[in-house]
């Protein structure tokens, strides 16, 4: 059969080139509010919300609200720099970790930027001391914003 005789067959929609840039699966960002011009983050699409390594956390209230005190050390396998954090307390909630095992954990929402960009994400605050990266970027945080590529590293321009 030539290619005249082929039966008449609607052509296919060529599907809409994405507009999202690429990450990696890991990558460098920046926590503005925090004074953290660079920490490398785990992009884990498998975790819904974002937790960032963070240690000595201390509940307190300030003019009726719930606020954390906290260190966190951005660099990994490193004490120092130690920056102290200060942050409103948006929820507390049950976090099952990557064993399986849930722990109750204080959530905040702060800016990050990434390449070019800074928005708005939620944050768990967890010790991740034995964990390989002080920060693990979650699908919240990415989603409508990147598309991950996982045979990439540092896609966005090194902090």
């Amino acid at each position: 059969m030539s290619k005249t005789d082929a039966p008449n067959k609607k052509p296919k929609k060529k599907k809409k080139s994405s507009v999202y840039p690429v990450i990696g699966w890991r990558e460098w960002v920046g926590l503005p509010d925090f004074g953290v011009d660079k920490i490398k983050v785990k992009v884990d699409t498998g975790a819904r919300t974002s937790a960032l390594h963070a240690h000595r956390i201390t509940k307190f209230t300030k003019d009726n609200a719930t606020y954390v005190r906290f260190f966190v050390h951005p660099t990994q396998r490193k004490k120092k720099p130690e920056i102290e954090c200060t942050a409103l307390v948006v929820d507390e909630r049950e976090v099952k970790n990557s064993g399986g095992k849930a722990t109750k954990r204080f959530v905040i929402r702060t800016q990050i930027k990434v390449g070019d960009a800074t928005w708005p994400i939620e944050l768990t605050l967890t010790n991740r001391d034995e964990m390989g990266f002080r920060m693990l970027l979650g699908r919240q945080a990415v989603r409508r914003r990147f598309l991950v590529d996982p045979g990439r590293s540092y896609a966005t321009k090194k902090r």
